[in-house]
């Protein structure tokens, strides 16, 4: 008995690693007591197989448990996440011996983890007062009150705990640190709350210099509370502050990092991770986690990230191996997000399975997996998978089967969602991406007011980061108007390339896009490769190339300097990269929804490309997009969380598809999303009529094609037709006052001065004849450009060039250093006025010739 009470002394210290070894020097084979305890240590060491196998052979003994026994398994049972076990073994001690305080305790964590959280207060409560030595219940009491936003009690539980803790026992100098830090930890959090900054913010000065080992946790524990509470600016600026105190803290760096991901800002999250990894480069955590954030900029960078975090994790030696199984799981699994994301579904997959075989419950391969079997269609494979995440996380498991559409018939597990919702994070009060699951859950039990009330929330939680503007967007649709008018294709005849491969399917998000490729996808001769950004990579690339040359100018005004040569080169890399997809094929299609915006730049590009603009009810799409969390919130689906946002865009959408058809009549198909699902087939022979395919009757079962979708639609069109998605805007009419608002408002725009360019490619042609060292020829292009933009810093320094070798030195630093002024990061130029200044400078003490300053300059 003497040594059970030293065994269970060092559980309730939390010192597992001791706990075990004392058990294994026991005949604990035969003790069903000691196996019980020996358990909860493998359990609380991770070490869930040999728990489990443990747990067992005490259970397999044929002996009577008594009350302590049994609370004993219920700590075991709590600590493999199996709480209605847990919950049995509590109740059976309690049975033997009512007033048993520990029972009490993890009764009370029970029920506060179901969500009764009354009950768990009366549990903590009967328990300290059985029992006032036990810090751990002080602890819990104290942060259901806070919970219960009951802050004065929390603070009378706290101040009772900071009375209890020097009467007690001897105890190990860890664990009293560790009841100390838990009770720091409370008490921050109340000051918090409670909006006691400067009494916090006192106190974490105090820590500065009495407890500096541990400083900066407290202060990273300040600013997590402070992001809590939607606080994120002063939570960065106490991050910043404590690396000023402390610049080679690498998990300050790793918290910044996630608190600028969060928000949405990738770039900066990036950037210290890089600063973090230079003090650590061997940090194999900080290279997934880089992996992740530039999976949102490039997957070209993810790959290096991850493919080096595999490396490093390979190359480990197995000092610890559970640790070492971690860390290559990890990294391995992000490679194969990477595969994934790049549509290498083979390899993706290959990854994942290579890491469940290792490491069965890790949770991140097993969502992965699953995703990337619902992608394929394979929706009762994903499903299997999400079953098993359950077990290990519920929260995440039910999350991803209604993902899978594997709703809840137990509101229970919806209510315990909906408390997992309201958990605070980095990201803020309560999880946006639990709350949409939840409007999905309830709109299937056909709640409606329920599902829209948790939307709303929802929406409101992601839009505090978003910086889409809706007058901006509105501005641009303007500036797209004005620069693709008739008159640009009247003067800018033969630019592009003749060719009937691109197929643009495009409308709104939500309009039925998925549906209509995957229709498409059925026939032989036509491959749909998915949402491709190729077209905003190409205006990307021009915007780079306006910056590179200091025009000033970006897209859509740039469009009107592209020459026939120029846009045909483009034109011929969008073809290449598209016929990598699928070389056999007759047909391409690109579906990327927001293309309807570049119809202007693709015809630009392609004349002949077939273009398939998709309608539905605009009060369907505005729900489907209101009731949809998006990956790209911080890129072009900013609008979709705001039904005034989204009734804005619909109204942009409608007149810039009205442009469309009348600056190409006759040339674009429009299809009507109900049409398609009243009659499919009819549509069908209409779209293929138009691309110029004869018939095939598998684009009727689209639902059967054997190939990757990732979209927010990859679900609805691995199933039959169905008719039940419209009118559904009906169940939520009262709601939609402010997508109406959004939708009635006037279209109002500047007045824009839009430059137009005579003829195209003025610098791109004086750069060639200045290469054939034909100035005067050069000297004439620069000069036009320069009269219709006299900022083009390009055209500036290749004047300045050309007047250096013909001799007008001052006249040709003038001209270049002007076009410094306008762009001053580029180096060469830089170098070369400064050896012309040089020059010049010289030649006015000696006898230098031009020849000497042009021999100096570096090649354009």
């Amino acid at each position: 008995m003497a040594t059970l009470n030293i065994l269970r002394t060092l559980a309730e210290q939390q010192q597992f690693q001791a706990l075990k070894e004392a058990c294994l020097t026991l005949v604990y084979d035969q003790d069903a007591a000691v196996l019980i305890l020996l358990a909860l240590a493998y359990a609380h060491l991770g070490q869930q197989p040999l728990a489990e196998q443990t747990r067992q052979a005490a259970l397999d003994m044929a002996c009577d448990f008594d009350a302590t026994m049994q609370v004993d398994l219920a700590g075991v049972y709590l600590a493999t996440r199996q709480l209605d076990d847990a919950e049995q073994a509590l109740k059976a001690a309690l049975q033997l011996q009512p007033t048993h305080a520990l029972a009490l305790a993890r009764l009370g964590w029970c029920r506060t983890q179901q969500g009764q959280l009354d009950a768990a207060r009366s549990l903590f409560q009967q328990s300290i007062q059985l029992e006032p030595t036990r810090l751990a219940v002080f602890s819990h009491l104290a942060q259901l009150h806070l919970i219960q936003t009951e802050y004065a009690q929390a603070q009378q539980v706290v101040h009772a705990a900071w009375q209890v803790l020097p009467g007690l026992p001897e105890m190990p100098e860890c664990v009293v640190q560790q009841h100390t830090a838990a009770l720091h930890n409370t008490q921050l959090r109340l000051w918090v709350v409670t909006a006691q900054f400067a009494v916090a913010e006192a106190w974490l000065q105090t820590q500065s210099h009495e407890a500096v080992e541990s400083h900066a946790q407290w202060v990273m524990l300040y600013a997590e509370l402070l992001a809590e509470h939607n606080a994120h600016d002063e939570a960065e600026d106490s991050l910043r502050d404590c690396l000023k105190q402390y610049p080679e803290n690498v998990d300050v760096y790793l918290q910044l990092a996630n608190l600028a991901y969060v928000q949405g800002h990738f770039q900066q999250a990036r950037h210290l991770l890089r600063q973090a990894l230079k003090l650590a480069p061997e940090h194999i955590a900080l290279w997934v986690k880089l992996c992740g954030v530039d999976l949102r900029i490039t997957s070209v960078r993810a790959r290096q990230a991850a493919e080096k975090a595999v490396a490093l994790a390979e190359a480990l030696v197995e000092d610890d191996p559970t640790l070492v199984q971690l860390q290559r799981a990890q990294a391995k699994s992000a490679l194969a997000q990477v595969e994934s994301h790049e549509q290498h579904i083979d390899t993706a997959e290959h990854l994942f399975r290579e890491v469940l075989a290792a490491s069965p419950d890790f949770v991140p391969a097993l969502q992965g997996l699953g995703e990337l079997h619902i992608q394929q269609g394979r929706i009762e494979d994903a499903i299997v998978l999400f079953e098993r995440i359950k077990q290990i996380d519920p929260v995440k498991g039910h999350i991803a089967l209604i993902h899978a559409r594997q709703f809840p018939e137990d509101e229970g597990v919806l209510a315990h969602l909906e408390r997992a919702a309201r958990v605070p994070s980095l990201a803020g009060p309560v999880s946006a991406n639990i709350l949409f699951h939840l409007a999905s859950a309830w709109q299937k039990r056909q709640a409606y007011d329920k599902a829209f009330a948790f939307a709303a929330q929802a929406n409101q939680a992601c839009r505090k980061f978003l910086s889409y503007d809706r007058q901006t967007h509105r501005d641009s649709m303007a500036r797209v108007r004005m620069r693709f008018s008739p008159a640009l294709y009247e003067h800018r005849a033969g630019s592009g390339i003749e060719t009937t491969l691109p197929v643009y399917v495009l409308g709104m998000p939500r309009s039925g896009t998925t549906l209509i490729e995957q229709v498409l996808s059925g026939h032989s001769q036509i491959f749909g490769a998915g949402e491709l950004s190729v077209i905003p990579q190409v205006i990307q690339g021009l915007n780079r190339w306006e910056r590179h040359a200091g025009s000033g100018r970006s897209f859509p005004d740039c469009v009107d300097d592209l020459s026939p040569r120029v846009a045909q080169g483009i034109a011929q890399n969008v073809l290449t990269e598209l016929q990598a997809y699928a070389p056999a094929a007759k047909h391409i299609v690109d579906k990327l929804p927001h293309n309807f915006e570049h119809i202007g730049l693709i015809k630009f590009l392609f004349p002949q490309a077939k273009i398939i603009s998709v309608r539905r009810d605009p009060r369907d799409i505005a729900l489907s997009n209101y009731f949809t969390h998006y990956q790209a919130q911080h890129g072009g689906m900013g609008f979709a969380y705001d039904l005034t946002d989204i009734g804005q865009q619909l109204a942009d959408h409608n007149l810039l598809m009205h442009h469309w058809h009348q600056v190409f009549p006759g040339e674009l198909l429009e299809l009507h999303y109900e049409d398609v699902v009243d009659d499919l087939e009819g549509c069908a022979r209409k779209m293929l009529d138009y691309i110029g395919v004869a018939w095939e009757p598998n684009v009727l079962k689209f639902n059967e094609l054997d190939r990757p979708i990732k979209t927010a639609s990859m679900w609805q069109v691995r199933q039959p037709l169905y008719r039940t998605a419209k009118g559904k805007w009906r169940h939520y009419a009262k709601h939609l006052a402010p997508l109406t608002t959004g939708t009635n408002a006037k279209i109002e725009s500047p007045a824009y001065d839009m430059l137009t360019l005579p003829e195209p490619g003025f610098l791109s042609e004086g750069v060639e004849c200045y290469r054939q060292q034909d100035l005067d020829g050069a000297e004439r292009h620069f000069k036009k450009m320069l009269h219709h933009c006299p900022e083009h810093a390009a055209c500036n320094y290749m004047l300045g060039l050309v007047y250096l070798h013909k001799g007008y030195l001052q006249a040709g630093i003038e001209s270049m250093q002007r076009a410094l002024d306008k762009a001053p990061w580029h180096k060469e130029w830089q170098d070369n006025l400064a050896k012309a200044k040089a020059q010049a400078s010289a030649l006015d003490q000696r006898d230098t010739t031009t020849a000497d300053v042009n021999d100096a300059l570096v090649e354009v």
